[in-house]
């Protein structure tokens, strides 16, 4: 694996299942690792997700804003604390109304580019995001 990325195995997801929790587990990673934070401190904090239970949109959404903070700060994402729970809690609101499933999200994208385009009309998410997101997904193996 290539030095400096970050991809979905390493993390212990498995996105060849075709399991929607394992895509969004995938998604919530690619929004901690889409920040200028380096790549261990994105890591221990996405395991703190996994530790706590906060691996769906549901699960962040009923957490609420200060759990979300009190997690990013043991996993050491202090710089971002909370702009990234803000967003983490716009994102999965937005899922959840738009898609109701990250699977849903992939199913009505008509190719790559509109997925793109999907994806970045997240509240926080651009194209760092979005290209560590579409590059463990071999987006062209699926449509």
């Amino acid at each position: 694996m290539a030095k400096g990325k970050i991809y979905s195995q390493e993390l212990g997801i498995d996105l060849s299942s075709g399991k929607g929790s394992e895509l969004f587990k995938w998604l919530l990673a690619c929004l901690l690792f889409g920040k200028p934070i380096q790549q261990e401190v994105a890591r221990r904090t996405y395991f703190e997700f996994v530790k706590e239970g906060l691996t769906t949109p549901e699960a962040i959404l009923q957490a609420g804003w200060d759990k979300l903070v009190e997690v990013l700060d043991a996993g050491h994402y202090v710089r971002y604390d909370f702009s990234t729970a803000t967003k983490l809690l716009d994102v999965c609101k937005t899922l959840k109304e738009k898609y109701s499933t990250a699977t849903n999200l992939l199913k009505q994208a008509k190719n790559k580019k509109d997925l793109e385009k999907r994806l970045q009309e997240f509240k926080g998410v651009g194209p760092v995001t979005t290209q560590i997101f579409l590059r463990d997904l071999h987006w062209n193996d699926r449509k």
